[in-house]
């Protein structure tokens, strides 16, 4: 990690790859805002305030997030600021164990609107998905579209880049088997094996 003062009440803070790593740290749970990604801000925080002095006790603060595709690094800018009233309400997290499967991932669309602009968004700026899984499965469940992703291609260049852009339309809400099970179950399967493919040739 690098802690850089851009100001007195500002910083950036450049989390790379490697680091993410070491913590444990997949990009879904990254994306997901998890209790995961939750544990690594705090420990950023206290690491800014032993690194550089930047201490943020009894301070509002303002965090910016900026995912870097080309080398899976994040970028935190946090700005503080003092509260207008002194009395401040502790922040209280409640953790959940989570199975972390990277190589399988859930994601939910509130409607089918915002799949098809994810889908027109992907189609406009001509990414190539082709060979992200194994499978890329569609389903409808409960008026919610779930695209689901089986056997994921770990080492394919443009990952990053989808989960980053994935999370502008829709929802990561888990990578369980069982999950995926209750959506075969009781889902509607709208398209099978390779659903971003499908889709961008409908389209």
């Amino acid at each position: 990690m690098r802690f850089e003062k851009i100001s007195e009440n500002k910083i950036r803070i450049t989390i790379s790859n490697d680091d993410l790593i070491k913590k444990n740290i997949d990009i879904h749970s990254i994306m997901a805002n998890s209790i995961e990604s939750h544990d690594l801000f705090f420990y950023c925080l206290k690491k800014a305030e032993s690194e550089i002095g930047f201490s943020t006790e009894n301070y509002h603060l303002r965090i910016e997030a900026i995912t870097i595709p080309s080398s899976g690094d994040f970028i935190l800018i946090i700005t503080r600021s003092l509260p207008e009233k002194r009395t401040k309400k502790p922040l209280h997290i409640k953790k959940k164990n989570m199975n972390i499967n990277v190589t399988q991932a859930v994601y939910c669309f509130s409607n089918f609107d915002d799949y098809f602009s994810f889908i027109s968004f992907f189609k406009k700026n001509n990414y190539k998905f082709t060979n992200i899984a194994d499978y890329v499965l569609l389903y409808n469940y409960n008026n919610k579209y779930y695209l689901v992703f089986k056997n994921i291609n770990l080492s394919y260049p443009n990952l990053k880049n989808l989960l980053y852009c994935i999370t502008e339309f829709s929802s990561f809400i888990g990578n369980s088997n069982i999950l995926i099970g209750k959506l075969a179950e009781k889902g509607t399967l709208i398209l099978k094996h390779n659903a971003l493919r499908t889709s961008i040739k409908q389209l």
